[in-house]
């Protein structure tokens, strides 16, 4: 934890860090872990998403809360499946977007929640992050080394995703 704190500079910022790395670092490995199934990549995308974090420690209002909780899964899956796509560019295989991630059980309500945890990761992290944290397309681009252009046409695919997964939920309404 000190490599990441001498990255900070302000005494608040160390401090929130420090709250942050105490209160996930377990439940970011358990995601990565989940995502690449090994336990020296899962620590490689854990670093990642730490790295991410320190990144846009601005935008974290609260340590405690579920908005922040919800953006260190969605940094730290994404960083997994970062790790998964270098790999298959290596290997010249391509890589689906949408077999990657862990799956979230459904609450059972047959609505939005159900119909999001359907969605292929990728969309619901872009969907969360946008909808529910907050962040414009631009900050998700940056958090997720895309382009702002690419990251409107991801969210875009994913709005349309939701769409799809609702009127299908519904029997077509």
């Amino acid at each position: 934890m000190l490599i990441y704190l001498q990255m900070i500079e302000s005494e608040e910022d160390k401090s929130k860090f420090e709250a942050i790395y105490n209160k996930y670092r377990y439940l970011m490995f358990s995601v990565a872990n989940r995502v690449l199934n090994n336990q020296y990549d899962a620590e490689d995308a854990v670093h990642q998403a730490f790295l991410s974090i320190i990144d846009n420690l601005n935008k974290v209002r609260e340590v405690d809360c579920p908005e922040t909780q919800s953006y260190v899964v969605i940094i730290t899956e994404n960083k997994a499946i970062d790790i998964i796509r270098s790999r298959k560019h290596l290997s010249g295989e391509e890589l689906n977007d949408t077999l990657f991630g862990i799956d979230i059980p459904l609450l059972g309500d047959n609505g939005l929640a159900d119909a999001m945890a359907k969605l292929p990761a990728r969309y619901r992290e872009v969907l969360l992050l946008r909808f529910d944290n907050g962040y414009s397309t631009r900050e998700i681009a940056k958090m997720m080394d895309m382009t702002e252009g690419s990251m409107q046409k991801l969210i875009w695919r994913a709005k349309d995703a939701l769409r799809k997964q609702l009127d299908q939920d519904n029997g077509g309404l």
